[in-house]
């Protein structure tokens, strides 16, 4: 099978273990960078060009779009998909996850437990819009961050306010979130691969640091899902149309939250802390739903 990775980082991590699942399988594999992907509409034929070559008999591509890449990203990807070419993310899909509003209004709709979130545009009355939350700290994030940057605890409604006026100054997309304390800066990451939980970690930050990601120097550990989280986990990923999903969950006193689902999770913390293949599974998947079979 011709089998394009879609990566702006050929020697990540997360892409050389899925280039060499797909090696070992037999496929041939090209790791291309979506930035510099051409796309062209000729008499309504799509077609994708790369270093001046035209991209031919592509059977799946598996993307990797980074946070800063998602909207050229999300182009190449539909080109792909018109072109007939199996994907393991979807367009739509990508655009639903990385928008982190839109994907908690999607999850609530679908009656999946998340942690009390709001968001405005109307910076008038912004003590008002702190005061529709009776508890302090707040999460405050940045609509596009990612690993942790962007997110931010507030103490107090003072803060709260000063920091959402300046972000909106700024024209930054934001939204607040109940602070969830008896997690105590711990996390779960669910990795979902098709209609299945493939791995799972728990990740505890830092002395001090309430943010749990690895990129911030938590650390991780294995960790057994209840068939609760399995299922919240599956649903998540299912309801955004994603195949594979990284899906972040906080315990909670009101049972497990869904905080975030990630459309392009990264392997190495997950696959280094479970010891288990995940990239194997990727390519399984593309074998399943390709039109090319071996």
């Amino acid at each position: 099978m011709n089998i394009v990775i879609l990566s702006r980082g050929p020697a990540l991590y997360s892409t050389q273990s899925i280039y060499k699942a797909a090696i070992s399988r037999g496929h041939f594999v090209q790791i291309i960078d979506h930035m510099y992907c051409d796309l062209s509409i000729d008499n309504g034929k799509f077609k994708v060009f790369y270093n001046g070559y035209e991209l031919q008999s592509i059977h799946a591509i598996i993307p990797r779009i980074g946070a800063t890449a998602t909207e050229y990203g999300s182009y190449v990807i539909r080109h792909f998909e018109h072109m007939g070419v199996y994907t393991v993310l979807k367009t739509d899909s990508l655009l639903k996850a990385r928008d982190k509003f839109t994907s908690l209004q999607i999850l609530a709709k679908n009656n999946i437990p998340i942690p009390d979130t709001a968001t405005t545009n109307f910076a008038e009355d912004l003590e008002g819009f702190v005061n529709m939350f009776t508890d302090h700290p707040l999460i405050i994030k940045l609509l596009n961050s990612t690993h942790g940057e962007g997110v931010i605890k507030s103490e107090n409604p003072k803060v709260s306010t000063t920091l959402l006026e300046a972000f909106l100054k700024l024209k930054h997309k934001i939204l607040i979130q109940e602070y969830i304390k008896e997690s105590s800066g711990t996390d779960i990451r669910a990795f979902v691969v098709g209609d299945k939980v493939v791995a799972a970690m728990e990740r505890i930050a830092q002395k001090g640091e309430f943010r749990s990601n690895l990129h911030r120097g938590a650390v991780s550990q294995i960790i057994n899902l209840t068939n609760e989280e399995i299922f919240l986990a599956k649903k998540s990923a299912r309801v955004l149309g994603l195949q594979i999903a990284g899906v972040d969950i906080l315990r909670s006193n009101k049972g497990p939250l869904i905080i975030e689902v990630n459309a392009s999770p990264g392997l190495e913390g997950i696959e280094t802390t479970t010891n288990i293949n995940i990239a194997r599974s990727i390519i399984s998947l593309v074998e399943r739903n390709a039109k090319y079979k071996l």
